[in-house]
């Protein structure tokens, strides 16, 4: 009760934290904004067993939205869809590594306003398949004109999404954490409730018990995960302080590089569920026309709790994991800092053999990583084995968790820090919280 005390004398704190559940709960009331001319009732009883499809796990991001065919549907998805794609291509364009690495913030702003306008044509493009997805359940008012709901929810879906979006930077710029990560945070948490009391109705107490004892460990665990590093010790050559036959070397400076086990975060999750996803959707489309017939494979591979789904579902997360991993770290990147700031770490010597080092590192460091993102992606699928309702199994792992936790750990850093300014104490009695963003300063990483 302290603490909170603490929080609400800082006015600053306080408007920002006030600004931000405002914003949130506006989004969240958009939530249940049907679009004009869709029965919303026939469209849940359409997606009830939607919930691991492609469309399942939007709706999870969405908080909803998706399933009940709001003026948010697509929520900030098209948003992340463009800034990955931006990011891909600042791994191979040079004019996007340009703008990333070399033009500061005017290379930024312009970086901000391509992914905008990539937005804008992403939510046109996905909006018209919603809206034939939506069709194909048979929730449109057959007495409404086929051009009006096209033509005016296709721009209603557009202005949705980029009412999302600016939603999102102004909880950035004026509120407390990242406004999109809220968003999607926000979007997963909002099953929580619903899923907890169905489990608790329908397991017996203990069991219950149990199984909150379980997600307590996951979640100890992400945070870990998260905010592991290991830290590679460098120090500064020593340098004259003075003049003349009086000067004297000063005193060695160092620091650290702080290389995460965890640099991809939550992406070879999202990459391996999108491919899992083109064989489960070919198999819906099978099973619709009887004629094309299904083999034996493709119903395999595609069952959510199935052996071999979620064998592949590991390995894929483990690849994708180093994959990313390697994009986004880049060795050569760190031994050209060193070598600037005059740098060195002890016992390697500078340019290649630094740039070696980091890399063989970064390469074992990120195995423990990448298994343990493989296990808990699979989680969700070994809960429900046990016998765990698979919309509460859903938060024992995958996506949802690590985003939640991230997200959680990026916004209580922001507020200890505000803490910690007006001189009071933090959250915790001992140690500091650090989001994914605070953990200490190191040399460049591409993206």
């Amino acid at each position: 009760m302290e603490t909170l005390k603490n929080i609400w004398s800082i006015q600053e704190l306080r408007d920002k934290i006030i600004y931000t559940l405002s914003l949130l709960f506006i989004f969240r009331v958009g939530s249940f904004i049907v679009l004009p001319g869709v029965d919303p009732q026939i469209l849940s009883q359409k997606t009830t067993n939607a919930a691991n499809s492609l469309f399942g796990l939007i709706s999870s991001y969405t908080g909803g939205a998706f399933d009940k065919a709001s003026i948010f549907a697509l929520g900030v998805m098209p948003y992340i869809t463009a800034s990955i794609i931006i990011q891909l291509l600042g791994f191979a364009v040079p004019y996007f590594q340009r703008l990333q690495q070399k033009e500061g913030d005017s290379g930024r702003k312009k970086l901000n306003q391509i992914t905008r306008m990539l937005t804008v044509l992403i939510t046109l493009v996905q909006g018209g398949g919603y809206l034939t997805y939506i069709k194909s359940t048979g929730a449109v008012d057959p007495n409404i004109s086929q051009f009006i709901f096209w033509f005016s929810n296709s721009i209603i879906l557009a202005t949705g999404t980029v009412f999302c979006m600016w939603i999102g930077e102004r909880i950035t710029d004026r509120g407390v954490g990242n406004g999109i990560s809220l968003l999607i945070m926000v979007g997963i948490i909002a099953s929580l409730p619903s899923a907890f009391a169905f489990e608790l109705n329908t397991q017996q107490l203990l069991l219950f018990l149990l199984e909150l004892v379980i997600l307590f460990l996951i979640v100890i665990a992400c945070i870990m995960v998260i905010q592991g590093v290991r830290k590679i010790p460098i120090q500064f050559a020593k340098r004259m302080v003075g003049r003349g036959a009086g000067s004297m070397p000063a005193a060695n400076n160092r620091d650290f590089i702080p290389l995460k086990v965890n640099a991809a975060g939550v992406m070879p999750i999202i990459f391996a569920q999108a491919i899992l996803f083109l064989p489960l959707t070919a198999v819906q489309y099978m099973t619709a026309d009887p004629s094309l017939g299904t083999t034996g494979f493709l119903q395999v591979i595609t069952d959510p709790y199935g052996f071999w789904h979620n064998l592949v579902t590991f390995l894929l997360v483990v690849g994708f994991t180093y994959i990313y991993t390697a994009l986004i770290v880049n060795p050569q990147n760190y031994a050209e800092y060193l070598k600037r700031q005059n740098a060195f770490i002890p016992g390697i010597k500078p340019g290649q053999d630094t740039e070696e080092y980091i890399d063989a590192t970064t390469t074992r460091i990120t195995l423990p990583g990448s298994i343990f993102l493989g296990i808990l992606t699979i989680l969700p699928a070994i809960a429900v084995v046990f016998g765990v309702n698979p919309e509460f199994a859903r938060f024992f792992g995958g996506s949802s968790v690590l985003i939640m936790v991230g997200v959680i750990l990026d916004t209580l850093a922001v507020i200890e820090s505000y803490l910690l300014m007006r001189k009071y104490d933090g959250l915790v009695k001992s140690g500091r919280i650090e989001g994914r963003f605070s953990q200490g300063v190191g040399p460049v990483v591409n993206g």
